[in-house]
């Protein structure tokens, strides 16, 4: 008995000593995203803190592909386990690709250790100008008109958009075609052209557009209205309860990485988010404040996984 608290002490001594010298080098921050997308937003600001608050250089290294499993797998597989690759990813590789794609090159559950969810906007229904429909009522009513040929743009199979998407199809039962684009970039710009009637997107990449009058708000997915869109109805007000979805983006470790280090992260990290340039991109993006425990993120992060695999075999989605 003896022997067993001796190693565990030592061993949390050991732990606790590795977690003051890091980091002693520069730290990766994989984006599974091409640069310059919503997950970018999130990281950049992160690793820019991290760097200034911890003196070594924290750079975003952008690994796009697959619908983030690429750059996620890259983490998940990355040995040693020590703290200096780590993930900044929206959803989708975490908690929907699972589910969706019948192999995956990792288990997002098994070898990855959630530190601390960064951002979580929802996403609104918008659709061209040349819709006529106001509101959700006369697009509901505009969809079925269609018989089958209404179409909706994702930013690929297994995102979020995606799958709000067929979460839509599937509370309000309408027959709706999904047409994926590699990127939220190049789907709205084929929304715009008028190319694709309607689109479900984040609040951190549709803004511009809506303020703009290219694209027309209908909804948003939160449970309340967004602060950048006050006029804007959520799906519960608008007469759809139970169309609500987040893009959430968090940052994550390989499993196996000493507790210290993620417990040095989540609270680096999140004194990182209380910062003025921080609580912009909160601001800007109409995020919340959702630094949390890596505990309390781990749960958040189970019980998405069981939201979106239940809607994946519900609506019959598939990887395009």
């Amino acid at each position: 008995m003896k022997s067993r608290l001796l190693i565990a002490a030592l061993v949390l001594v050991a732990g606790t000593a590795v977690a003051q010298d890091y980091p002693n080098k520069t730290v990766t921050v994989v984006v599974p995203w091409p640069a310059g997308g919503p997950s970018d937003i999130a990281a950049r600001p992160i690793a820019k803190g991290l760097s200034e608050q911890l003196g070594k250089t924290f750079v975003v290294d952008n690994r796009g592909g697959a619908s983030g499993n690429i750059g996620s797998a890259i983490v998940a597989k990355q040995q040693p386990a020590d703290g200096y690759t780590l993930l900044i990813t929206s959803s989708s590789p975490i908690v929907i690709n699972p589910s969706l794609y019948k192999t995956m090159a990792f288990d997002s559950q098994k070898d990855l250790i959630p530190i601390t969810n960064v951002l979580r906007v929802p996403l609104v229904l918008a659709v061209h100008p040349s819709v006529p429909a106001k509101n959700l009522k006369e697009l509901l009513a505009h969809i079925t008109a269609q018989k089958g040929k209404f179409q909706y743009a994702s930013a690929g199979s297994g995102t979020p958009q995606h799958l709000t998407g067929e979460l839509f199809k599937t509370v309000s039962k309408q027959d709706v075609l999904h047409i994926p684009y590699k990127g939220s970039a190049p789907m709205l710009t084929d929304v715009i052209a008028g190319h694709v009637p309607m689109v479900f997107d984040s609040t951190i990449a549709i803004l511009p557009h809506l303020a703009s009058g290219k694209l027309r708000p209908i909804a948003v997915t939160g449970t309340k209205r967004s602060p950048q869109l006050p006029d804007v109805p959520t799906f519960a007000e608008a007469g759809l309860p139970g169309v609500e979805s987040y893009a959430w983006y968090g940052m994550f470790a390989r499993a196996g990485t000493p507790r210290p280090i993620v417990d040095k992260l989540n609270a680096e990290a999140r004194k990182t988010m209380k910062s003025a340039d921080f609580q912009r991109v909160l601001k800007d993006t109409g995020s919340e404040d959702v630094g949390d425990t890596p505990e309390n993120f781990a749960k958040f992060v189970q019980a998405e996984a069981v939201k979106w695999g239940k809607v994946v075999k519900d609506s019959g989605a598939t990887v395009d």
